[in-house]
């Protein structure tokens, strides 16, 4: 005797779609994580350059950083929920850490450009026309983390959160940083 009910036909088409469906539905999500990382990113890598270089690091080491931050940002990126913040913490955390180690890694050449790099003899160009940079420079070390903070559109409460400082230790060091630029750039100005 057969006994055969319609309904236990063949199973395995249904599987089959339902795992085509997964799979669609996780490719719409990676796109749509790559659509969003990759517009965060045209938007974020060169200020976060520009801020490595206001806390003292190198060109070529700000943007190797800043590279690095954005891979890093780029596989966590569902589980960011301020990623602007947090590429800037951890970049400004992994300076911290290059500039503690005291690493030197001589090289015969320069390196190659890249698009965050612009051709070598730009980037001189680019320095000498920048006077704060020299500025920054001489300021202590947390002055000068704080104040590239604030350049790059931080309050002093988004500072002392990602930084785990108070609000009043971030506002005398700006204060303390400001005022010291005000005082090297007249002293600049009356030297001329």
């Amino acid at each position: 005797m057969n006994i055969h009910d319609p309904g236990d036909g063949p199973k395995l088409p249904a599987v089959a779609s339902a795992t085509a469906n997964q799979r669609g539905q996780q490719h719409e999500l990676r796109q749509a994580k790559d659509e969003a990382f990759s517009a965060f990113y045209r938007a974020t890598v060169r200020s976060l350059v520009g801020f490595l270089i206001n806390q003292g690091a190198a060109v070529p080491v700000a943007a190797d950083i800043a590279q690095d931050t954005m891979l890093s940002a780029y596989e966590r990126w569902n589980t960011i929920d301020r990623p602007r913040a947090w590429v800037h913490t951890v970049a400004s955390r992994a300076l911290l850490r290059k500039m503690v180690s005291c690493e030197e890694q001589p090289v015969e050449q320069v390196p190659e450009t890249t698009s965050l790099l612009a051709d070598t003899d730009m980037i001189g160009e680019w320095e000498a026309r920048h006077d704060l940079l020299p500025l920054l420079r001489a300021l202590p070390d947390r002055q000068r983390q704080v104040l590239a903070w604030a350049l790059s559109g931080f309050t002093p409460g988004d500072i002392a959160d990602q930084l785990g400082m108070s609000d009043e230790a971030v506002r005398a060091s700006l204060y303390k940083a400001r005022r010291a630029v005000t005082a090297a750039i007249k002293g600049r100005e009356e030297g001329q």
